[in-house]
């Protein structure tokens, strides 16, 4: 087992984040099947796809938020295990896992009982109507039923990544994405459960991705085991983790927060069909940015672990390499998507109709896409040496301070409309990405 342990204090860096990343990759792209298998599926439903579809895209903040929280102890604690790793404070980082579990059990049993009880103003206010309430509904309900589940795979998994064990960590994703694949068409086509049969599928992949997590950590492979034996919850651990966390927090639930106020505007000036548009775009750009977020999510343990030891030479390459990677990739995604949108669409929906409203919004949407590149770089960076002030307020800027306040007020000015929704994020991608990586090359890199 411990023959596939990473070891970040390689010098060659590029190995490091690779072996790290590779796996990470393919462990996200497994990842994001969970949704975007249910998505095909549901969109190509005889005779109701496409609105199926839309109810679907109205539970996207209900999933984004569950993930936000999952993030804020994940990606919350498993820098700062890193850092405790690479000061062989093994104790230390045992400590951090044991309390970021404790509060992703206590947040996800919370996130069941309020979301059901309040499922149907929620999804109302996200921009739901009559028709589309009873698909958003039937989803969102049997989906939230298996939050712990979510939490506990989404939450834990990153303290394997940041033992150095990237490819259990994929296996975590490998498990329960092939057994969404598999269950998916027989609840949904066979079973003629519709949209909930999707959500029925996700829960019980999502539970068994979870027990894996949890048998890996509490086994003899690990070096950091998971145990409540004798314990005590600790604030100021807690309050660390949620410190370092809100970053990815606030990127997560600020997403959420951008596709209600999205939602809500289709909804004003294109109606359902546009739900649908948005739906799709979604996906599109969830597929578009997995490897990239592999990317910066598999160089961050590796600069954190060279943080902890005091390894600056190595951390400033591996920050460089993250960055010309991450640039490449966007702009040749960039140009695939622009090249070909059609293709993209129709991997969810063949309706004419909606390929015709999509096509356009996309080219909008997707506008300077490889911008995106210097928004993870910084954020990664700054989560990765426990920035967590930074972190926090490149987050909120780009979505809170800039794509939000757009979505609201583009759409009527020069009669924009739904053109004004799509515009507000190439805006941000532009201004959030510069202004947070310029700040981490005059910040962090000029002291280093």
């Amino acid at each position: 087992m411990r023959s596939q342990q990473v070891d970040f204090g390689n010098p060659s860096v590029h190995h490091s984040i690779l072996s790290v990343a590779a796996p990470m990759l393919v462990a996200q792209i497994l990842n994001l099947l969970y949704n975007i298998i249910d998505r095909i599926y549901i969109g190509k439903l005889p005779g109701e796809g496409t609105v199926a579809l839309a109810g679907l895209g109205l539970c996207f903040p209900v999933i984004t938020m569950v993930t936000a929280f999952a993030n804020l102890f994940g990606q919350g604690g498993a820098p700062l295990c890193s850092i405790a790793r690479g000061q062989q404070d093994t104790n230390g980082a045992q400590k951090i896992m044991n309390n970021a579990y404790f509060m992703l059990i206590l947040t996800g049993i919370a996130l069941t009982i309020l979301g059901i009880a309040f499922h149907k103003p929620i999804l109302y206010l996200f921009g739901a109507s009559d028709t589309t309430y009873p698909y958003a509904a039937g989803y969102m309900v049997i989906y939230l039923l298996g939050t712990v589940f979510v939490m506990t795979s989404l939450g834990l998994n990153p303290y394997i990544n940041s033992q150095g064990f990237a490819k259990i960590g994929m296996k975590t994703v490998t498990l329960g994405a092939i057994s969404n694949i598999i269950l998916d068409p027989i609840f949904i086509f066979v079973l003629h459960l519709g949209v909930k049969g999707a959500a029925i599928a996700t829960i019980l992949s999502q539970l068994l991705s979870a027990l894996w997590v949890l048998r890996f950590l509490t086994g003899r492979q690990t070096e950091l085991t998971l145990t409540f034996r004798g314990f005590h919850p600790d604030a100021a651990c807690i309050w660390e983790i949620t410190k370092l966390g809100t970053s990815s927090f606030v990127m997560s639930f600020t997403n959420g927060l951008v596709q209600i106020a999205c939602n809500s505007m289709l909804q004003i000036f294109g109606g359902d069909i546009y739900i649908s548009v948005m739906t799709v775009i979604n996906s599109i750009r969830e597929i578009a940015q997995t490897p990239v977020m592999a990317l910066a999510d598999g160089s961050s343990p590796v600069i954190s672990y060279n943080y902890g030891a005091k390894q600056i030479p190595l951390m400033k390459k591996a920050i460089r390499f993250m960055t010309w990677i991450c640039f490449g990739y966007t702009l040749v995604i960039w140009g695939l998507i622009s090249g070909f949108p059609e293709f993209f669409i129709k991997i969810f929906n063949h309706d004419v109709m909606l390929i015709e409203k999509a096509v356009p919004a996309l080219h909008i949407y997707f506008f300077g896409f490889f911008m995106m590149a210097f928004q993870f770089t910084g954020q990664c960076v700054f989560k990765a040496l426990n920035k967590a002030k930074q972190a926090v307020f490149f987050s909120i800027l780009r979505k809170a301070i800039i794509v939000a306040p757009l979505t609201f007020l583009l759409p009527h000015i020069a009669g924009l409309g739904v053109t004004g929704v799509f515009l507000a994020e190439p805006i941000s991608n532009f201004i959030g990405g510069l202004a947070c990586y310029i700040t981490m090359r005059r910040t962090v890199l000029a002291k280093l």
